[in-house]
């Protein structure tokens, strides 16, 4: 079995997630860790067991052996890192919000189709089990023609100016940090809405602190959804079809199993299969990609992503929010 050496780019939060994920794959490693800082990529590296630490994101493309990059960064960083590791000819998994706009994400995408190299947004709850099965019940018939979905992600954050949640030249704010996993459900599930209408309340950096969406589709079915630093919400989905409920278990973006509940019956309790945190799921489909020579996931085409950048600079237009250098 050939193993996969993985580079992070961005040794933050979620990269220490990642990085323990890889450790559920038997053949993936992390082979290399470029920060800013060549001590934090160090601290990094001896801590996951890398034998490559950088101290520039650019060094990073002078590291023999790397198979795939996962990058890390805030979001207003990822179409730069993208772009390099890229024109480096180095397949990369990066982080979603996939860019800060769709004109941004529409170059890294040109980027890899010019170059033939695999780029994928780390969508990573595209691939748990649960949203698998979900969409084959929902495919199959099961709760009937869909009509309504509701998501909904919030948590309370502490108010920090300069941090990454609330800063405008970090690209902060509820919307692009977690109001895309409800936008991304929904599409997932209903596809392209024909209306979108969408509301918020600012931060006091002018970022959204909450955003609540309504979506309207050709099929007839609507959404509502909704994100907010500023209360704890349930973090559920559910999908309402004309025989019957589906709800995701657990935080829908991470969700471990299925709660189906047709009209007339007692609810049934589908568990899923969710190992550790989850990220290993996405990791596993690259290598998957990349064993096959694919340059984008089948799962989650390019185009999906891109279309789903372009629903948050039409809600982002709506409510008014535009970013520093738009």
């Amino acid at each position: 079995m050939r193993t996969f050496n993985w580079a992070i780019l961005g040794p933050g939060h979620i990269a220490h997630k990642f990085a323990e994920s890889l450790a559920l794959l038997p053949n993936a490693r992390l082979h290399a860790v470029a920060s800013r800082s060549a001590a934090k990529a160090q601290e990094f590296a001896a801590k996951f067991g890398a034998p490559h630490a950088v101290g520039s994101y650019e060094e990073l493309l002078a590291v023999p052996d790397i198979d795939a990059v996962y990058v890390a960064t805030p979001h207003s960083e990822h179409h730069a890192h993208t772009l390099l590791c890229l024109r480096g000819g180095l397949p990369v998994l990066c982080e979603k919000a996939f860019a800060l706009n769709a004109r941004q994400s529409q170059e890294m995408i040109s980027t890899a189709r010019e170059k033939g190299v695999f780029l994928m947004e780390a969508f990573w709850t595209r691939f748990f089990p649960a949203i698998n099965k979900a969409l084959e019940l929902v495919a199959t018939g099961t709760i009937g023609e869909v009509k309504h979905l509701a998501a909904d992600f919030g948590f309370v954050a502490s108010y920090q100016p300069e941090a990454r949640l609330f800063n405008p030249a970090l690209a902060g704010g509820s919307l692009l940090d977690i109001g895309v996993y409800p936008l991304f459900i929904s599409k997932l599930f209903l596809g392209e809405p024909q209306d979108i209408k969408a509301v918020s309340v600012p931060a006091g950096t002018g970022v959204d602190l909450t955003c609540a969406m309504v979506l309207s589709y050709a099929s007839g079915a609507t959404a509502s959804l909704f994100s907010t630093l500023a209360a704890q919400t349930d973090n559920q989905c559910i999908i309402y079809g004309s025989k019957g409920q589906l709800h995701l278990t657990g935080r829908f973006h991470a969700a471990n199993g299925i709660t189906l509940h047709l009209t007339g019956q007692e609810p049934e309790v589908i568990p899923c299969e969710k190992q550790g945190y989850g990220y290993h799921y996405e990791a596993q489909h690259v290598q998957e990609c990349l064993e096959q020579g694919l340059t984008e996931s089948p799962l989650l085409p390019l185009q999906f992503s891109q279309e789903l950048m372009q629903l948050l600079d039409t809600i982002r237009q709506q409510i008014g929010l535009r970013y520093p250098g738009e």
